[in-house]
Formats: structure tokens, sequence, C-alpha cells
């Protein structure tokens, strides 16, 4: 843990406010361009992390996610888009070449970030984050498959995990009765 990340978590432990509270916002990331950044400047607005990969059973959901995008953005709501190859390795070229196949086979708009790993001792600190948020099946915190999805609420909040299996179209039900109603 970073020093930076140390100092956080013992100020807001000290003073009573709970990791969640804008913790997320904090994460240090690198943009698909590899460029550092953060996710504040999605503060205040529902986000929809997803570990994506191109060669994957379940890439056709990139399709659903843009959609998702569109159709919300102006709702405060964004997909972010993460690569990972530790399914099967799914997704083992560079960023350029993934950012060239999401936006020229599917059309992605949608934030997109650095390849990272989602599981074991190398885990980026945000999907350590997201998981421990919002353990899945049985409270396992493992992500299992390409495409788990992750809604994080406008404080920064991990309201709701998504099996790779449920599709963008059951997440948009989802958030037309839940969210956006």
């Amino acid at each position: 843990m970073s020093r930076y990340i140390q100092i956080l978590f013992l100020t807001f432990t000290l003073l009573g406010a709970k990791e969640t509270d804008m913790f997320i916002y904090d994460i240090p990331l690198k943009t698909i361009e590899l460029k550092e950044t953060t996710l504040k400047e999605f503060e205040n607005r529902y986000m929809l992390i997803v570990n994506v990969a191109s060669k994957c059973g379940f890439t056709k959901q990139y399709d659903g996610l843009e959609k998702l995008y569109q159709k919300y953005k102006n709702r405060d709501f964004v997909v972010l888009g993460f690569p990972c190859n530790q399914f099967a390795s799914q997704e083992p070229v560079d960023e350029r070449e993934i950012m060239n196949f999401c936006k020229r086979d599917y059309g992605v708009t949608f934030p997109m970030f650095a390849k990272i790993d989602v599981n074991g001792d190398s885990a980026h600190p945000l999907y350590k984050y997201l998981k421990s948020s919002k353990p899945g099946f049985l409270g396992t915190e493992i992500i299992k498959w390409n495409f788990t999805k992750f809604l994080v609420n406008k404080s920064g909040k991990v309201i709701e995990r998504f099996s790779p299996s449920t599709t963008p179209e059951e997440i948009d039900e989802y958030l037309s009765s839940s969210v956006f109603k």
C-alpha cells in the first residue's frame, strides 16, 4: 500500500468516515493512453466499472455497454472499461490495439483504461477495493471472468456487482427501475 493511501485510510478511520466515502476517487490509475489519472473526474456520477477483454465470449457486450453509456451519460452515468489479460489470455494486445479494436468494432466512446490485473497479489488497488466492498457469490471476492461489472453510486459506494453473464440490457432494466426511475 503506498504511503499516500495509508495516510488517507488512517485519516478516514480517525475521522470516522467510511473508506467508501471518497477513497475510490483517489486511487491512481492510467488511461488507455497510459497517462496518470484517478477517478476524480467521475465524482458525483454513477460509474459502471467493467473488466473487459477483446477475445472473450462476452466481448459482444461492448455494444450494449456503449448503448448504456449513450443512454445515461447525460444523467451523471459513465461506463469505465479496464482491460484484463488474466482469463485465458483474452486480452493479449497492447493498449493502442485495444482502443483501436473497441472503436473500430464496437464504436466505444466511454473511457477506457490501461490493462490491469483484477485478481491475485498483483490485483490493482481499484479492484481490491471493489471486490472487498461488494463480494460475489457466497462472499468470495475473486473475479471469476471478464465482464464482471460493479455499479458505484455518486458518493463512491459500490452498490451492486453483476456477473459476466449479466447483460448490459439487464443492467439497463436495473438502472431504469432502481437508479433512474
